[in-house]
């Protein structure tokens, strides 16, 4: 073979191999019904799978659609707690944590298809604007906004913004029978935190805690301060109803009370090593006498808190079983908006107890119904009916307490059912009591106005007005029969929850809170231990099951 011809011998043989995979290709796809064979690992197959689709699939489709509605789902088999949130719903879920949103500052009621403002909030850029309780809202951005495309939802979207943006509200005011358009510019609306701090007696504070979030420590500061100035001696601190937030406030709050180098909490994970969180020595109210109240809605930060306090002997820890999240989530975002927060970790008590109630991954629906399922089985009434792991952990005195599945309380106060009956139930739920409430209120706006700086005065003036009577003739009008005999059984209940409400429309809402904690047995089991000086548990304090 010549010099030039063996040349070509290496480009020859390349030329043979790539006609050889190519007709080799034509047959496998064409034998073999064209499958498309994709070597990859495992991890790969979701990006896969929604390329195939995108690809292959019969029908056009929205990939980005399929993944929003697909990534909940694949969550749901790890825990309850880590969750997708799209781009537009972020904001909204993030507020409480904030402590504030750009928006009206307004309190609504959605009544008949149409958006009623209860309270306009004080210093809110709607009350420099000049809406006023009362006022029905029938158009925004001089688009009608009645019927039924109106909800809480729809609401909310319409009327919060990005600060500084300028909305424009249309309100029907009853007092002139006119409509009147206002320009309010959206500013910064603060979400509280804290919603009553008062004294309960002359030595007493009360605190509640509806969250934990940025602002909750600065904010609980200042309701210390504030009852220092009216001499508090001891605390009642109501974490019922507080579904949690960011663990640092708690841990900052329960450092207020406890001595140098005790535990507080600690976290741990697969990826996450043990961190600890302890107190400092800094606390103001290491010896004050405090008593926490709970219930199952207790959730997460604030069972840190209560945690903290129960498994160092500081505090008596009054109430039901707390709900048992001991899960930590991270937030992630992505570059649309959307945010994961995923469950990177555990967090312990400091007996060692992990609090997260059993749950089994996909079944997120037995793991919602387990507050029924409480009720159901009679946890509620009996403390003898409260369900645990069984496993025993010891407090610093040497108490037992138990884990997996939330706190359970030193003093057991079962849930009040005097009064409730299937009439009240259909009143509450169906938006009666709060319909009622609004519509009496603003039917009698230059009436109630002596009473604006004196609450305690319109609750003796309610005594006289009848409301009953007038309640079931209103909610019969609205579609509840009336039903006397049940009416009575429940008449101060339904009372107590109409007068609370109109408390919270024309007052703060501490004003109503402190209204129905005069009602509240928990609030006097607390009071009871205060003046016995028996907030710290003792060794042979009594255990529950």
């Amino acid at each position: 073979m010549s010099k030039s011809s063996s040349r070509f011998v290496p480009l020859l043989v390349s030329i043979g191999v790539v006609l050889g995979i190519l007709i080799g290709s034509f047959y496998a796809n064409h034998y073999s019904g064209n499958r498309l064979s994709i070597i990859n690992t495992s991890s790969n197959k979701v990006s896969d799978l929604f390329h195939l689709i995108d690809d292959e699939y019969v029908d056009s489709v929205n990939i980005s659609d399929l993944v929003e509605r697909s990534l909940p789902h694949i969550l749901m088999e790890l825990d309850p707690h880590s969750v997708y949130i799209s781009a537009d719903k972020v904001e909204g879920s993030m507020q409480d944590l904030r402590g504030s949103f750009s928006g009206i500052g307004i309190q609504f009621l959605v009544l008949r298809d149409t958006v009623r403002v209860v309270r306009v909030l004080p210093g809110g850029p709607s009350a420099g604007a000049g809406i006023e309780p009362g006022d029905c809202i029938v158009a925004v951005d001089n688009k009608p906004f009645v019927g039924k495309e109106v909800s809480n939802d729809e609401t909310l979207r319409r009327l919060k913004g990005e600060k500084g943006s300028t909305v424009a509200v249309t309100v029907y005011r009853r007092s002139t029978g006119r409509s009147q358009t206002y320009k309010v510019v959206r500013g910064d609306v603060p979400v509280q935190s804290i919603d009553a701090a008062y004294m309960v007696d002359k030595a007493t504070g009360y605190i509640r805690i509806k969250s934990f979030g940025e602002t909750t420590y600065a904010e609980f500061l200042t309701a210390l301060a504030q009852l220092g100035t009216q001499g508090f001696e001891s605390l009642i601190l109501d974490l019922r109803g507080n579904v949690g937030g960011y663990m640092a406030p708690a841990v900052q709050i329960a450092n207020e009370f406890l001595p140098k180098n005790r535990l507080i909490v600690y976290t741990k994970g697969r990826k996450s090593p043990r961190e600890e969180y302890s107190s400092d020595g800094r606390g103001s109210y290491q010896t004050m006498p405090l008593v926490i109240l709970v219930d199952e809605t207790t959730a997460s930060a604030s069972e840190i808190l209560a945690g903290a306090m129960q498994d160092n002997d500081r505090a008596t820890i009054i109430g039901r079983r707390t709900f048992g999240k001991g899960l930590v989530q991270v937030p992630i975002e992505f570059r649309d908006g959307s945010m994961l927060r995923l469950t990177r970790a555990r967090y312990y008590t400091p007996s060692g107890r992990c609090l997260q109630k059993p749950y089994t991954p996909g079944q997120e629906q037995l793991y919602d119904d387990d507050l029924l399922w409480r009720a159901e089985h009679g946890e509620y009434f009996n403390s003898d009916s409260i369900r645990t792991s069984g496993e025993k952990y010891h407090t610093l005195m040497g108490r037992v307490v138990y884990g997996g599945g939330g706190i359970i309380p030193d003093v057991f106060v079962a849930r009040d059912t005097v009064g409730i009956t299937s009439y009240f139930r259909d009143a509450y739920f169906g938006g009666h009591i709060s319909a009622f409430t609004f519509d009496y209120v603003d039917r009698h706006r230059s009436q109630l106005a002596r009473f604006r700086s004196n609450p305690d005065a319109l609750v003796k003036w309610t005594k006289t007005q009848n409301l009953l009577s007038q309640f079931a003739s209103y909610a019969e009008r609205a579609g509840l029969k009336r039903r006397n005999l049940m009416l009575q059984t429940s008449s101060k209940l339904l009372t107590e929850y109409i007068v609370t409400n109109m408390l919270n429309d024309l007052y703060e809402p501490a004003d109503a809170i402190k209204y129905a904690n005069s009602q509240d047995p928990a609030i006097a089991e607390a009071l009871k231990l205060v003046h016995s000086n028996a907030t710290y548990p003792t060794s042979q304090s009594q255990q529950q099951k």
